[in-house]
């Protein structure tokens, strides 16, 4: 689905972010809310030669995987006006052009017991796409994380900056993927560290 046929004839959309959406959106927004999807599991199976990698070591990137008792926590942004057009430009570009994601939307349900669900948008990965990676030990992901760059920045910097989002902003989601990379990244950092 792309995006201008998602938002033909709306004044406002909620945008869903589960990666570094969620702490670096570059884009103006009317609000926002932490909350999270039904149906999604979070992996970092695809691959990013742009942002945090290259085409001789491509870097890892989560993506969402089907799974209907998984639930994904993360922010969803609310653009209006013009707003909708600006922020799904810079999105195009930065999701789909350069990470090779897609649109679908979602049902997105924020924090707190008295918030209706909304539909919101988000960019997907798939296993058709080039740059899908697929499963991997916590242990090969989190050295591929260790030791790739791209041109936004290191990708060890990604993955802990999604963490630390999920333990302040989520701290009673316990997300086992995301964290046991994390655990497995660091121990390969501390021992390239030591190795020097």
């Amino acid at each position: 689905m792309k995006p201008q046929d998602i938002v033909t004839g709306k004044t406002s959309l909620w945008i869903f972010g589960y990666g570094s959406l969620v702490w670096k959106p570059d884009f103006k927004y009317r609000r926002s809310n932490v909350g999270y999807i039904q149906g999604y599991k979070r992996r970092f199976w695809h691959g990013d030669n742009f942002h945090r990698g290259n085409d001789d070591l491509p870097g890892r990137v989560v993506t969402l995987i089907e799974e209907d008792d998984a639930s994904t926590w993360g922010v969803a942004f609310e653009v209006t006006g013009s707003q909708v057009e600006e922020s799904l430009k810079y999105l195009n570009v930065r999701e789909t052009v350069c990470g090779g994601y897609s649109t679908k939307m979602v049902d997105f349900f924020p924090e707190g017991e008295n918030e209706p669900p909304v539909q919101a948008m988000l960019y997907i990965a798939t296993s058709d796409n080039p740059l899908y990676l697929g499963p991997a030990s916590p242990e090969e992901i989190g050295v591929q994380i260790a030791v790739s760059r791209g041109k936004t920045g290191h990708n060890l910097e990604y993955l802990l900056r999604l963490a630390e989002f999920m333990r302040s902003k989520c701290p009673h989601v316990e997300d086992h993927h995301l964290f046991s990379i994390e655990a497995a990244a660091l121990t390969v950092v501390s021992c390239l560290l030591a190795a020097q």
